[in-house]
């Protein structure tokens, strides 16, 4: 019979998080690498250079791969010989982990999670309650998965009931370019199969939390129908062209997970959920020896990648840059924005266009005639920090608000990540802005190109505020120019079509 302390269940979680807030698994970390070296696409190849790099610099610095933390969710599968010396329950203890390691002061993880989601949503302040998965097996041992789920791969889960003789291969490559570029990739696809449909949308989710394996697999080749369907899917998705952040090239996904459950003979259910580039999830067990204890991934696991601006980036200051000028930008092309940024997202678009619609004036200080705003929501900052990682967030949830946000106050551009609807493409070209976009997945490397940061409205919002940001050398790329031509269908288009005249180098 063990016995499992509650603290050190509590401080395991807390370790847990903290860990994977800062440290890419190892395999990510090499899979990564490997796409990295084999890449062609100029523009996917320096986003990849920005994620490793910055996942360098976040082990270094200890401090979050990317601005959203995300929602934790963990599976805990407690032996039938356990017994628990505490006071709280499996459920109390994970929320309790998690309260601790999102407030740890050296390192303050954004709190995301929202009460009321139908209606107030709130802010609960310290990201809890966490998504706790609880399930009884033989053994005296606790083992814990657990991860930090970003909403903007969340967000792309699809989940579908086909007919038993639906193709499941087919369903995959129509689903996979219908989540866009907001998922981040290149990363994992969670695919599960069968059981009934809640059941196929939590396997999908359990087959993220396995390692990366597919060049393994690829290498020593199948062993059964499900590792078949892997390769297949794996070779078939990166054939897309959709590529890093959507840009195009050669790697969309690291490898594809697949788990599958015994279904009922009329029904084939099926869901997907990504897995991000800010990939974090780990898996531990407690023996009733104390804390669990977690290993860094060694120095000479990062690829010697060095992320710098190209020598023939356009240099742009934001203070005096002119709608002429921004008409000579073109999708694709690598900017450095310096000066003022005002910021804004998802909260503070829905609080202005209200107050735009009863004809008020907007707070006091902001003022967006003639300027850029940049959808994030940041870490708070630690040390002699201006600012925590600000990655950006996922802009196609923005587009609502694009046309009265260009009509009504002046605004000229406008920087998030991933692709933009038709609406938003056509307010952006009527009106003669642009949309860029950085680096999903390199939020603290994005972070210290921010030399200030003050709140100007909205502070009750919290990370959802809009401040202003004093910027150096930030990087961007121009995702669509006033035109209305976005790279994200320039790119994977382009990429699609040549895949299949490329010499692909094995993995």
């Amino acid at each position: 019979m063990t016995t499992i302390r509650q603290q050190d269940f509590i401080d395991s979680i807390a370790d847990a998080l903290q860990f994977i807030s800062y440290y890419h698994p190892t395999d990510f970390i090499r899979a990564l690498a490997q796409a990295y070296a084999r890449e062609e696409s100029p523009a996917a190849k320096d986003a990849m250079a920005q994620i490793l790099t910055n996942s360098r610099m976040c082990a270094e610095g200890h401090r979050p791969i990317c601005q959203d933390t995300g929602i934790v969710v963990a599976f805990v599968r407690v032996g039938m010989d356990v017994r628990w010396a505490a006071q709280l329950d499996v459920v109390e203890m994970v929320n309790a982990g998690v309260r601790k390691a999102y407030l740890k002061p050296d390192n303050v993880l954004r709190a995301s999670i929202v009460s009321d989601p139908a209606g107030k949503r709130k802010n609960t302040g310290d990201n809890t309650p966490a998504v706790v998965h609880v399930e009884l097996v033989q053994g005296d041992k606790v083992e814990v998965r657990i991860a930090a789920k970003g909403g903007g791969s969340e967000n792309k889960a699809m989940m579908d009931m086909l007919n038993p003789g639906d193709d499941v291969v087919e369903w995959v490559l129509q689903s996979v370019p219908e989540m866009g570029a907001g998922w981040c990739p290149p990363g994992m696809l969670g695919i599960g199969i069968g059981g009934t449909a809640e059941k196929a949308v939590l396997l999908a989710k359990e087959a993220l939390m396995q390692h990366i394996d597919m060049p393994e697999l690829k290498a020593r080749g199948a062993k059964n129908r499900i590792e078949e369907l892997r390769i297949e899917l794996y070779d078939k998705v990166n054939a897309l062209g959709i590529g890093a952040q959507g840009l195009g090239g050669l790697a969309t996904v690291l490898d594809v997970k697949i788990i599958d459950y015994p279904t009922h003979a009329a029904s084939k259910p099926i869901a997907i959920i990504p897995n991000c580039a800010a990939t974090r999830h780990i898996h531990f067990e407690l023996d009733g020896t104390g804390v669990a204890q977690f290993t860094p991934p060694k120095q000479s696991e990062y690829p010697d990648v060095h992320w710098h601006a190209a020598e023939n980036a356009r240099r742009v200051n934001l203070d005096t840059v002119t709608r002429e000028q921004i008409a000579q930008w073109r999708p694709g092309e690598t900017v450095l924005l310096s000066g003022k940024l005002l910021t804004g997202r998802d909260a503070a678009h829905k609080r202005i266009t209200e107050m735009l619609m009863r004809g008020e004036k907007l707070p006091d200080g902001v003022d967006f005639t003639g300027r850029f705003i940049y959808y994030v929501g940041p870490v708070d900052p630690v040390r002699d920090e201006a600012v925590g990682p600000a990655g950006p967030t996922t802009a196609t949830r923005m587009d609502g608000y694009t046309e009265i946000m260009l009509a009504q106050t002046g605004l000229m551009g406008m920087v998030g990540k991933a692709e933009r609807g038709s609406a938003a493409i056509q307010a952006i070209k009527k009106h003669g802005a642009v949309y860029l976009i950085a680096v999903g997945g390199a939020a603290y490397l994005v972070s210290k190109a921010i030399r200030g940061a003050k709140v100007l409205a909205f502070a009750d919002l919290g990370m959802e505020a809009i401040y202003e940001f004093d910027v150096e050398d930030m990087p961007v790329t121009v995702a669509v120019d006033t035109q209305g031509r976005s790279v994200h269908d320039i790119g994977p288009a382009e990429w699609k079509q040549r895949i299949g005249m490329i010499p692909v180098k094995p993995i």
